[in-house]
């Protein structure tokens, strides 16, 4: 169980989503960004073999995704926010290297294991480490915060890349991607991390011991010599012997089991899963073509990135207005998300570039909805297999996004990118609908203090009769 103060420590709160800002920016610090689509062209591939590409990265990250949220619930959290962006820096520069159809494909499964190992980590652990705190309930601001960080720094890539590329060519773009990531490991061993590893498992399968607050002697002895808990290095079970990895099989089972049976038995965390892949998976692949589509528009070559800014920029917005968007109920919310729909696919339809402004305010929404949907998430765990059960969502997210990746695929060899992207956003048109018929009681707004006390196993007021417990 998580420990909160009635007043939380103004400094320690801001010094942290400082550091999850420093984190995801540096993260998308990547000059590639608005070139690798054009990179992949400029070596040959078709269309059809750029969305294999895509497809083999979402497979990747949907093999991985579980596991590693499982393994971010048994291990250092803050460990695998190292190694990520490690494995992400490793495949550009393969791309740079070796550029051809094999090295983009090995760089594409590096990057999805990495992004792996990110997801589901790094929102377990700002969560955990918020509510710590006592400010659970400025999760959603917090990430809103760092989703614009990290939107500020892709449209500063965005902006460099044309004249990086157009005074040292390809290979410094690719250097300066590799040096983004290494300084990202550097900010994730920067994290902190009170928590004591895998104290959530039970391998027997009996009901999991709380969890030591803080950075006190319980629990740097729960975490042994091996544990990560606190500010020290580590992020071993610390089993040690000719058990270990059955130990290790047995707690992550359990682990595992323990987040799919309150995904099951809870209604509002089934709900609240549900509602992160249905809006987080189209655009999340749809973003990978925007670069495509704004060449289809006729805009000359070093024009295209511009247009891709103006779409980070709208993204950037989306993420800063989290704070007042997180208090909409269902009905409003589905409204807002059916509008972002309605006007990316107008914009997409235009074929000018003009229309981009539309796909800006389309993709302003989506974020807006996708970090809203994480924070409800968030909010509505209560127990051990928090990593876990961000990573079951993160799993929906990629096999829809690989459903999206071959349809693009399918539908581009019969129209054009403008077209392709307007049927493709239908889906969220259908999603609006089911929230909006919802009735009016169910799933409402966040509201100042439910995070923290679900966090703490007690009753979510954003919820009529909710306890925050699975059942």
């Amino acid at each position: 169980m998580l420990a909160f103060s009635s007043c939380p420590p103004a400094a320690a709160v801001r010094r942290l989503e400082r550091r999850l800002s420093l984190y995801t920016g540096l993260e998308d610090f990547v000059l590639l960004y608005p070139l690798y689509a054009l990179l992949f062209a400029e070596h040959g591939l078709s269309t059809a073999e750029m969305s294999s590409l895509f497809a083999l990265w979402s497979l990747t990250a949907l093999l991985v995704e579980v596991p590693s949220g499982v393994w971010a619930d048994l291990v250092s959290r803050r460990l695998l926010l190292v190694l990520g962006p490690l494995l992400t820096a490793t495949g550009f520069a393969l791309w740079a290297l070796l550029p051809s159809y094999a090295a983009f494909a090995a760089g594409f499964v590096l990057w999805g294991v990495g992004g792996a190992l990110r997801s589901g980590a790094y929102e377990a652990l700002a969560f955990e480490e918020l509510s710590r705190l006592g400010a659970g309930t400025r999760y959603a601001r917090a990430m809103g915060r760092a989703s614009a960080w990290s939107m500020v720094a892709t449209a500063a890539a965005t902006a460099a890349a044309a004249p990086v590329a157009g005074l040292w060519g390809m290979p410094a773009v690719a250097a300066a991607s590799v040096a983004a990531c290494l300084l990202c490991a550097v900010a994730g061993a920067a994290l902190p991390e009170h928590r004591t590893p895998g104290a959530g498992a039970e391998p027997s399968g009996g009901a999991p011991p709380p969890a030591p607050a803080g950075d006190g002697p319980g629990a740097a002895r729960a975490a042994g010599p091996g544990g990560a808990g606190g500010e020290g290095p580590g992020g071993g079970i610390g089993t040690t012997g000719a058990a270990a990895p059955a130990m290790g099989l047995r707690a992550a089972a359990a682990v595992l089991r323990s987040g799919a049976a309150e995904v099951r038995g809870t209604p509002r965390v089934r709900r609240a899963l549900l509602l992160v892949v249905a809006v987080t998976a189209v655009w999340g692949a749809l973003d990978e073509y925007v670069p495509l589509l704004a060449s289809a528009t006729g805009a000359p070559a070093a024009a295209v990135p511009l247009l891709v800014l103006l779409v980070w920029t709208g993204v950037t917005a989306g993420a800063l207005l989290v704070g007042p968007a997180q208090r909409l109920g269902p009905r409003a919310l589905g409204a807002l998300l059916a509008a972002g729909a309605l006007a990316t696919a107008a914009g997409a339809l235009w074929g000018r570039p003009a229309g981009f402004a539309g796909v800006a305010a389309g993709f302003l929404v989506f974020q807006l909805v996708d970090v809203v949907a994480d924070a409800r998430l968030q909010a509505a765990v209560s127990g051990p297999g928090r990593a876990t059960i961000t990573s079951l969502a993160g799993l929906g997210k990629e096999g829809a996004t690989l459903g999206v990746f071959g349809a693009y695929a399918a539908l581009s060899s019969q129209a054009d990118h403008g077209p392709v992207f307007a049927l493709l956003v239908v889906p969220y048109l259908l999603v609006a609908l089911v929230l909006g018929v919802r009735p009016r009681g169910e799933g409402g707004a966040m509201v100042p203090g439910g995070a923290d006390r679900v966090a703490a196993g007690g009753a979510d007021p954003a919820v009529p009769g909710g306890t925050g417990r699975a059942s």
